[in-house]
């Protein structure tokens, strides 16, 4: 077993725990609620195999939905996330940089992370409480969960970042 699958394993338990016991609890204002599992699956590097990256955010969205009853909302959102960063991550690294480049605001840029860190907690938002609510029949309500969660776990993404330098 390699040293990377030791400690991806011990990251997914780690971002378990501290959303079941610590973030799953806040509910800023009512609406915004911290999802910083979503970073778990923005650092997987370039070379990952996809089907890895899938199950991996298969497996945490399926131990956060168990822990948080949210039942099959967390797996679906996180799966498409892993499903789609691949092809974001794409985007914002050039074509002649190295294989295994993992996403950090020292390997691409703040401008480049933010974005790229944007548009996946952004889809997983729109995802998560879209699936949660199963409806739009209150689309203030449901507006005011994405955004206010998206920023919320953006900035908490940002501070974890920069203070991994």
């Amino acid at each position: 077993m390699s040293i990377d699958v030791l400690k991806r394993a011990g990251l997914f338990i780690a971002y378990v725990l501290v959303q079941a016991m610590v973030l799953g609890r806040i509910h800023l204002f009512g609406f915004a609620t911290p999802l910083l599992y979503v970073y778990f699956v923005v650092k997987f590097p370039r070379n990952y195999p996809k089907w890895g990256i899938l199950l991996w955010s298969f497996s945490l969205g399926l131990a956060i939905d168990i822990f948080c009853n949210t039942p099959g909302v967390a797996a679906g959102a996180l799966t498409l996330i892993g499903a789609l960063q691949p092809y974001i991550f794409q985007l914002f690294v050039p074509r002649d940089s190295v294989d295994d480049l993992v996403p950090a605001i020292r390997t691409i840029g703040l401008a480049k992370f933010a974005y790229y860190v944007t548009i996946l907690v952004l889809a997983y938002c729109i995802v998560f409480f879209s699936l949660e609510t199963f409806s739009y029949f209150d689309i203030v309500e449901w507006m005011m969960c994405v955004f206010g969660s998206a920023v919320f776990t953006l900035a908490l993404i940002m501070t974890f970042e920069s203070v991994r330098g």
